[in-house]
């Protein structure tokens, strides 16, 4: 895959991970909120590194709509994808929002995108991750979309 289709698929992700966050916090539905990404959302700039913004106009829309689609149709497996990785006594409604939002679309994308190799899933949630916090959370992140990844594609 070059350059621009994986910015494409990176900057899907990101959005995804947004609209997850956004349904999750305002009850919108899946529908809804992939039309407000398509209609609005999908011209706005992102910041990234200095002088590389990145507009969401970029993005897959396609991978978009299926991730969070996906999420939303297989939430219970997802969910219980994850909470069987994490530790005794945590469950995935004590996580904060937005790692809730990553892992989801992470674990939806390692047990039904096979076409995607593992590697670039997990790189890529953990990158999100980095982008929304600074303490344990990446390395959290990375932990637990591995475990899911052995769980689901092994």
């Amino acid at each position: 895959m070059s350059a621009a289709p994986k910015q494409a698929r990176s900057v899907a992700r990101l959005a995804a991970v947004q609209a997850l966050y956004q349904m999750e916090v305002s009850s919108v539905g899946a529908e809804a909120v992939i039309r407000e990404f398509a209609e609005h959302r999908f011209d706005r700039a992102v910041p990234g590194e200095p002088g590389e913004d990145v507009t969401l106009a970029q993005a897959d829309e396609a991978f978009f709509a299926d991730l969070v689609r996906g999420v939303v149709e297989h939430q219970k497996a997802v969910d219980g994808a994850i909470a069987r990785r994490l530790a005794s006594g945590w469950r995935l409604d004590r996580l904060d929002a937005t790692a809730r939002a990553i892992l989801r679309a992470g674990a939806y994308e390692l047990s039904h995108r096979a076409d995607v190799p593992t590697e670039v899933v997990i790189d890529e949630y953990v990158e999100l991750a980095k982008s929304f916090f600074e303490g344990p959370e990446p390395g959290f992140v990375n932990g637990a979309l591995d475990a899911v990844a052995q769980d689901t594609r092994n």
